[in-house]
């Protein structure tokens, strides 16, 4: 388990165990390659970020997971894969979220990308995420650093 705060100093617990707050999350988050390249969105007011967002009424956190990619960036996912879970303890009420790595060998054109400005595509993640002003606040805390380190363990994605 890791602890931390986050962009707006708030307390986050982070676990790569199996669904350690929740078993039906409310949100995802999606960290996404595609073709050997990061697969992010703009959202129209936070900046560029990895698919996510809340899961709806009568589907899994991973359906929710494949359709938030779609949505946000026309991608069809091939495999996805759950990293692991964590609790924000926010000012504005608590948040529990699960968080995917997907592959996303195909993008469909999408008519609208809902509250995203559509795909984003990135050779490398800059190394100074966290003080790079086109990035979302979601991007700047310690859960992209460990699930990106998580994710180059278990699946040897070494072009971080």
């Amino acid at each position: 388990m890791y602890t931390f705060k986050d962009y707006y100093n708030n307390k986050v617990n982070l676990s790569f165990e199996d669904h350690p707050f929740s078993k039906n999350p409310k949100h995802v988050w999606v960290i996404c390659k595609s073709n050997g390249q990061w697969l992010l969105t703009e959202h129209k007011d936070r900046g560029i970020e990895f698919p996510g967002g809340k899961v709806e009424a009568g589907e899994t956190a991973e359906q929710a997971a494949v359709r938030e990619v779609m949505e946000e960036t026309g991608g069809v996912v091939k495999q996805i894969n759950y990293i692991g879970q964590y609790y924000v303890a926010g000012k504005n009420g608590d948040v529990i979220k699960n968080v995917y790595f997907a592959d996303v060998p195909h993008l469909t054109e999408q008519e609208t990308y809902y509250e995203t400005n559509g795909p984003v595509f990135l050779q490398h993640l800059p190394t100074n995420i966290k003080h790079h002003s086109l990035f979302s606040f979601m991007m700047k805390d310690d859960v992209l650093a460990y699930c990106l380190q998580r994710i180059k363990e278990q699946w040897n994605e070494f072009t971080l």
